[in-house]
């Protein structure tokens, strides 16, 4: 990729806005559920990780996040090591993260969470919540509405949305299609392009294995906390062992 069109930082040395090197990390003292994968996200790039459940999807966006302490490897952003480094210490630095779940305030209206969006820079408001309305145009007609009253696809619009008020470089995303009808699910997938397209690096944990690797440029497959697979988007979509163990024949690309 070029480094001419890569948002972000200008580095002496072009490289990856974010890369995860031989994570172990697991919820349990003694038990491992990453067993040393690693990912690289370019500036400007639209990244999916797939693979069966409990493959540690999931664990792996939380561990980088610092929700998760990393036992061993590395985590850097923009080629600097911030390995367990604090969440809040990274949303300041360009990170921004959307939980699977709880990830809105439930008891809050719409503009109230987009304000604790911007809790580190509550000046920038009313300029972020502009932008971001004209991504999701929903929010603007329900400022004054509480999230906990919206529908799911609705909810994680605004997840997503408080997670850009802060103009996020590179943006994490834990099963964002999860629990959705497939309207919702649709209008979630054109968001996530859209929101790569604007420039944002997205770091993709999705279920939808066959839709997430439609839209992403590259994309990992995690299997017992490893990489079992890495490849483009649509080359993964049409191996035929990708397709035997994590897709389905359902799925083979004709």
């Amino acid at each position: 990729m070029s480094s001419k069109n890569k948002p972000g930082p200008v580095l002496n040395e072009p490289g990856p806005v974010l890369a995860a090197d031989e994570i172990v990390a697991g919820y349990v003292p003694g038990v491992d559920v990453l067993r040393g994968c690693s990912i690289e996200v370019w500036p400007g790039e639209l990244v999916g990780v797939i693979g069966p459940n409990g493959g540690g999807k999931s664990t792996l966006a939380k561990a980088i996040f610092g929700l998760l302490r990393v036992r061993s490897g590395t985590v850097s952003l923009h080629g600097e090591k911030v390995t367990n480094r604090p969440a809040h210490e990274l949303v300041r630095r360009g990170v921004g993260y959307v939980p699977q779940l709880q990830n809105v305030f439930p008891a809050l209206t719409v503009e109230e969470n987009l304000q604790m969006g911007t809790y580190l820079r509550p000046k920038a408001y009313a300029l972020r919540a502009a932008s971001v309305e004209e991504l999701f145009p929903v929010l603007a007609a329900r400022r004054k509405q509480k999230a906990g009253s919206m529908s799911g696809g609705e909810r994680q619009m605004l997840a997503m949305a408080r997670a850009l008020m802060m103009e996020p470089q590179v943006l994490l995303l834990d099963e964002p299609s999860a629990g959705l009808s497939p309207v919702y699910q649709d209008q979630v997938f054109d968001r996530v392009k859209e929101i790569n397209g604007a420039g944002v690096a997205v770091l993709m944990v999705e279920q939808n294995a066959r839709r997430c690797l439609q839209i992403c440029n590259r994309g990992y497959v995690l299997d017992q906390g490893r990489n079992a697979y890495t490849g483009a988007g649509m080359d993964l979509l049409r191996d035929e062992k990708v397709i035997e163990y994590y897709l389905g024949t359902l799925a083979r690309v004709r």
